[in-house]
């Protein structure tokens, strides 16, 4: 249940699993969680950065077709979502410049685009070659509340949330595509107690969750309260659409642990195989086992993430793991 907040404006935090490319499939994703969280009686629902395109989209960016398809399914979630605001982040195609957006719509309208104005370019993300950054602070008010829009990188660095404050904002809805690794969480938090403590606002921070190739989202969405700290925080590893409420400027909701180390690794292999298995169609995968304690490992990775009748093991003597091929390993399963 929610900490007892008498009033406010209720939002949703949906941290989904979208997949990059599947543009009709993430709409309706998006579609069903909207409708979740009008269930939930939230005013607002708020998705993860490039939800709508699947993150990282790359140079899937610079077909035509994908532009078309990222226009007509904008055009089908302003046509599909109704009675609830609507936060979702995509690709915006102005012109010939591209710009990683996040969008309110609200039924049928676009009622404010944030363009994001920090892009990233080291480790994992190579967002320079793609989009171009915004200049300007997004505010707008819903149910009489002043929210600002900001995608991920606007938030590790001071200037975009003061110049949110400074355009008015109370409330700060925050789009993300945030990797895991060790640690992660307590930096995010860390972060935004940064941000928060600078601004005086609250925060809503909303990260994308599943596996997409070499990479992997945790999710553990959350919400910081300016005056309280970590007001709501989502599970780990795990889809979900939760409530936090707004009032008076204060921020409430559930708090789900963070995952100690050893299993937050675990759930995060698990998760990695599991979308990559899946979102690439594979009917599942064949493991030569050794008889060791590394091998019956990885087999209850492969268990735990797609099921015992996906995973098909072969005993192989050691001598012989190293020289046989897939092919072959497949034929004695």
């Amino acid at each position: 249940a929610l900490t007892p907040v008498a009033r406010g404006l209720p939002i949703a935090i949906a941290q989904l699993d979208c997949v990059v490319g599947d543009i009709p499939g993430n709409a309706t994703r998006i579609i069903e969680a909207a409708a979740r969280a009008r269930e939930l009686g939230a005013r607002l629902c708020v998705l993860p950065e490039l939800a709508l395109s699947g993150y990282p989209p790359e140079d899937l960016l610079f077909h035509r077709g994908f532009r078309h398809r990222i226009g007509a399914a904008m055009e089908r979630l302003k046509r599909e979502v109704r009675g609830i605001g609507l936060v979702v982040g995509y690709p915006e195609y102005e012109a010939e410049s591209i710009h990683n957006a996040a969008a309110l719509l609200q039924d049928g309208e676009i009622v404010a685009v944030h363009r994001k104005q920090l892009l990233p370019n080291y480790q994992v993300f190579d967002e320079k070659r793609y989009f171009e950054p915004g200049a300007s602070a997004t505010c707008v008010e819903v149910d009489g509340v002043r929210v600002a829009l900001l995608v991920c990188e606007d938030v590790w660095k001071p200037a975009p949330a003061a110049a949110a404050k400074a355009a008015g904002a109370e409330l700060a809805l925050v789009l993300n595509a945030s990797p895991f690794q060790l640690g992660k969480q307590e930096l995010r938090e860390r972060v935004l107690r940064e941000r928060a403590a600078e601004t005086g606002i609250g925060f809503v921070y909303v990260n994308l969750v599943g596996g997409q190739d070499e990479l992997v989202f945790d999710g553990q969405s959350f919400a910081f309260d300016a005056a309280g700290g970590v007001a709501h925080r989502a599970p780990a590893f795990e889809e979900s659409v939760g409530l936090v409420r707004y009032h008076g400027g204060r921020l409430a909701g559930t708090v789900a642990p963070v995952p100690a180390a050893d299993e937050a690794v675990y759930r995060a292999i698990v998760t990695g195989i599991r979308d990559y298995v899946g979102k690439h169609g594979f009917p599942g995968v064949v493991i030569g086992l050794s008889g060791g304690i590394d091998s019956a490992l990885v087999l209850a990775l492969a268990v735990d993430a797609l099921g015992p009748e996906r995973v098909h093991a072969v005993m192989m003597p050691s001598r012989y793991t190293s020289a046989m091929s897939l092919e072959d390993a497949a034929s004695m399963a």
